[in-house]
């Protein structure tokens, strides 16, 4: 059984952690130091921006996959429709490409999905470089490294899920810096880099960055960071943040940013929690939180309708993450989906998925722009997956629900000084992914021995649904805090309007303790401390049935699910000839003109290929390390490319790598 004694917002379990700041924990702090110094040696990425092949760099090609999630409203949708349901079983690998980066130092998490754009696939690495290729060969054209101080403390890894691509729309192509890559760092700093040369934007900012973390109230080193792209909207780029939660009361602001793209002007900020009366919002929280409470941060990819002006905003739980006794209220906007007018950062609308999270569910998925079909009509809607195994879908220009949603009683919290709200929005349709509840009935293990020790487990736990509170006799958290619809988000067929995504079904707790001295663990500015992880047996499998991930097709014209399928499998011990369907993952599915879904992320470290229709898998192929990340799809010169980041993830205990692979149809 896992135990975690700091969860955020990006953080999982990668084993035991002790909630006291002891000798022990002192030590193993040295030893890491030890250990990235020597990896840094052994391992020192090539140098800047080496060029090594003749660019195929054109800025009249056309973009199949201009942004992270497939373009900038996260469709996740291919239209190329080369490879199909009756010629995938014929994919091979294309082309291998290795950045050069070492995988042994620090908490490595590979979630990289490339851009394609001028004729160049774009990509970024968990060391934070940012590499041009040339999309049919895989050979690289140039590389910036930004030079991450390596001994940097990162409690929540090193990753980047990807960068941004902008244009001039007129003037002399051939100008410097005509063609932009936007890109965000670990260390908070917004980098503009020429998409041509891989040099630096000197015009942007100072020298072609500007700093992150400034203005944003308190800042650890190492522990506000950007890993996921920004949006473009027109001539402004705009940031989220991840920002290290659950740590105390009083932590970095979660301000969303929009800079002009070409001088890196900071235009607008906008702070999820409104921390002054003329601000609405401002009554959902005591005057004191809205004055002290850090968090509420938007650390997945943002999407954008530049026709409507608007950016989409997934903001996450305010801190800390499990108590909100310091933070009483609704607490709005954190835990919600926000639309801000991209040229003056002002509420258009919003929707909170969660009234005063104390389950750390911030909206940890990419708003997905789609158009629904009702009664006739074309309806231009955002759909918003969420943790817990919710689909909301919204009018995109109003926020108004497409589908009924109701306030529905939630249970209270017995923990002293814990005000839990008293109703939570609960979708009627499409119906929750995950179940209402699990307690001791349903413990499962592989053998009967592994079997009733997670009946012990789950027995003496709080269990009353999605929304139990923490508690100090613990509570049953399912979906877990990493569980649900993560970053990973989801993808829209729109002739099918068929939303696809993947759900992680693993059984979690969650135990509060009270604080014996101030600086004493997590949640610091509380009374309480708390830890939690997942519920496994002996064998480290989870303690439900699987399958432990899923693929899931929803209809968004029905509200009706479809099907769902089990993604991958894990091996368990001691059993070689036997696979239990559905492992744990990261990363989420694309879908194509085609017919297909494409995914990978599982434990055994495949990239699948699913009929989009009933969900039965087509085809699959074994990585050279973990798939965990979202794959790609992009042509040129008539040839369909499918690509995925195959580098691993620090929490599953996959091979780990730093290779992207390229998947085609023969010649």
């Amino acid at each position: 059984m896992f135990v975690l004694a700091c969860s955020s917002s990006e953080q999982e379990p990668v084993g035991e952690q002790s909630t006291d700041n002891d000798a022990a924990t002192q030590t193993q702090t040295a030893q890491r130091s030890e250990r990235i110094a020597l990896a840094t040696q052994k391992a020192a990425p090539p140098p800047t921006r080496v060029v090594q092949a003749e660019s195929p760099f054109d800025g009249n090609v056309p973009s199949d996959w201009p942004a992270y999630g497939g373009d900038r409203g996260g469709s996740g949708f291919s239209p190329i429709a080369q490879i199909t349901r009756e010629n995938v079983s014929q994919l091979e690998e294309a082309w291998v490409y290795q950045t050069g980066e070492g995988t042994d130092f620090g908490w490595f998490k590979f979630e990289n999905t490339p851009i394609f754009n001028a004729g160049l696939l774009y990509l970024s690495t968990p060391q934070n470089a940012v590499i041009a290729i040339d999309p049919t060969t895989g050979g690289e054209i140039w590389r910036y490294d930004p030079e991450i101080d390596h001994n940097m403390q990162r409690t929540q890894g090193w990753l980047s899920r990807g960068v941004a691509f902008w244009q001039e729309e007129t003037g002399d192509d051939s100008t410097a810096c005509h063609y932009r890559v936007l890109f965000g760092t670990i260390d908070a700093r917004l980098l503009a880099i020429d998409a041509r040369t891989g040099l630096l934007c000197n015009d942007f900012g100072t020298d072609g960055t500007v700093r992150l973390d400034e203005g944003v109230g308190p800042v650890d080193e190492g522990m506000y960071a950007m890993t996921s792209p920004p949006a473009i909207v027109g001539d402004i780029v705009v940031t989220g943040s991840s920002v290290r939660d659950n740590y105390q009361v009083e932590d970095a602001y979660g301000t969303v940013r929009g800079f002009d793209v070409r001088t890196g002007e900071q235009l607008w900020a906008w702070d999820p929690i409104p921390r002054s009366p003329d601000i609405p919002g401002y009554e959902t929280w005591t005057p004191e939180a809205a004055e002290k409470t850090g968090a509420a941060n938007a650390w997945a990819p943002l999407s954008s309708d530049a026709d409507r002006d608007l950016v989409f905003v997934p903001t996450g739980s305010a801190s800390p993450d499990f108590y909100g006794g310091e933070r009483t209220g609704e607490n709005l906007y954190s835990s919600s989906v926000v639309a801000l007018k991209a040229s003056t950062g002002e509420v258009a609308w919003h929707f909170q998925v969660v009234h005063h999270d104390i389950f750390d569910y911030d909206v940890a998925s990419q708003p997905s722009i789609v158009t629904v079909p009702r009664d006739g009509e074309q309806i231009d809607a955002v759909a918003v997956v969420t943790k817990m195994g919710f689909i909301y879908v919204l009018d995109r220009d109003t926020g108004e629900p497409l589908f009924p949603i109701e306030e529905r009683p939630v249970p209270a919290s017995d923990v002293p000084g814990e005000e839990a709200w008293p109703t939570q929005p609960f979708p009627v349709l499409p119906p929750p992914l995950l179940e209402a509840e699990i307690g001791p009935d349903d413990a499962w293990g592989i053998t009967p021995e592994s079997e009733a020790k997670c009946r012990d487990l789950l027995s003496p736990l709080r269990s009353e649904g999605v929304f139990t509170p923490p508690s100090f006799e613990g509570s049953i958290f399912f979906p877990w805090w990493g569980g649900g619809i993560n970053w990973g988000g989801a993808s829209y067929d729109p002739e099918r309007s068929l939303l696809v995504t993947s759900i992680k079904r693993l059984p979690s707790f969650m135990k509060l303790v009270e604080r014996e001295s101030e600086d004493e663990g997590n949640m610091q500015g509380t009374p309480y401390i708390s830890s939690g992880g997942i519920l496994s047996g002996d064998e480290g499998f989870p303690c439900i049935a699987p399958p432990w991930g899923e693929l899931v097709g929803v209809n968004l014209d029905s509200g009706e699910i479809d099907w769902r399928v089990p993604i991958g499998y894990s091996q368990p011990k001691g059993s070689p000839d036997e696979k239990f369907l559905g492992s744990s993952f990261w990363g989420g599915p694309i879908t194509t003109a085609g017919g297909l879904a494409f995914m990978a992320g599982s434990k055994d470290g495949h990239l699948r290929a699913f009929d989009i229709d009933n969900g039965n898998e087509l085809w699959s192929a074994k990585l050279p390390a973990g798939g965990q990340a979202t794959p790609m799809s992009y042509e040129v010169n008539g040839k369909q490319y499918v690509v995925i980041a195959a580098g691993g993830h620090g929490s599953l205990g996959v091979e780990m790598g730093d290779y992207f692979v390229a998947f085609a149809l023969p010649d």
